[in-house]
């Protein structure tokens, strides 16, 4: 199995997620005959990177989960196929969807739902470790797929990458400080998805995003996530360049969900010119 970082270094539901999913891999890898055989037969790849970034507004990646480590339960009852199609209607770019089971109450199930109730591109948000969790993404319908560098090392990274496109599909590749935005830089990483949430206190705060933004080239595609909550934040974001938000809570704990992410999501944006 690919190394990850070592756990002991990891904030702590951080490392006790990641053994978990260690367990998960190593029954997967039962199941990899299957997984290329089926792959051929994958649904066609939305495109994921032209959908978050063909508008001159900031583009929403609308987030469907049921709970989260910080946030408790967020919506227990979530109708995946009726969220689904109320952010479509919200005008939002592309979709997320947790299949983490024991922690966020997902599944890849989740994510094929969402998939036939809508046309947009679907990112798997899950924690990666391995390239058959990619291709386990894909034969699930999956356009792109989350890459937390604070759980992987370099070399393992660039793999997971190198993997995603192979299959024709993005690889969004979250930072949260400086040097782990250098390290995916350095890989290769074409989207950079900065996480505004501290892993150790769960609290957020929207400035590392625009702290980060600086250390980004211009060619390289920025999603803020996390602490995202109403128009004014998206305002704040977009006025720095920023191409896109992930946004799940605030939605989902709206009674409407379709109206809430119509709101945050014809936003204009600024020309970045930094990196």
């Amino acid at each position: 199995m690919p190394e990850t970082q070592c756990s002991d270094s990891l904030p702590g539901i951080l490392a006790e997620i990641v053994e978990k999913k260690r367990g998960e891999v190593a029954a997967l890898r039962l199941q990899a005959n299957r997984l290329e055989a089926a792959v051929g037969n994958s649904p066609v790849v939305r495109d994921f990177l032209g959908g978050i970034t063909s508008y001159e507004h900031v583009s929403l990646i609308a987030e469907c989960k049921r709970r989260s480590p910080g946030a408790g339960l967020i919506r227990p009852d979530l109708k995946l196929e009726i969220v689904s199609r109320l952010y479509e209607q919200g005008g939002a770019a592309a979709l997320s969807v947790l299949t983490d089971a024991p922690y966020f109450g997902g599944s890849l199930e989740d994510l094929r739902v969402a998939r036939e109730a809508t046309n947009l591109p679907i990112l798997r948000k899950d924690f990666t470790l391995d390239p058959l969790q990619i291709l386990e993404a894909r034969v699930a319908g999956a356009d792109a797929v989350l890459l937390i560098v604070r759980i992987l090392d370099d070399e393992v990274l660039q793999r997971l990458i190198l993997e995603a496109e192979a299959l024709g599909m993005a690889a969004l590749v979250e930072v949260h400080d400086e040097r782990e935005l250098k390290r995916a830089l350095e890989v290769g990483a074409g989207i950079i998805g900065i996480n505004n949430r501290d892993l150790a206190t769960f609290t957020t705060d929207l400035d590392t995003t625009i702290r980060l933004l600086e250390g980004v080239p211009e060619d390289i595609i920025v999603v803020s996530e996390s602490g995202i909550r109403v128009p004014e934040d998206v305002d704040k974001l977009g006025g720095v360049g920023v191409d896109a938000v992930l946004v799940g809570e605030s939605l989902l704990r709206s009674p409407d969900p379709g109206v809430a992410a119509q709101e945050l999501a014809r936003i204009p944006r600024a020309e970045r010119s930094c990196g």
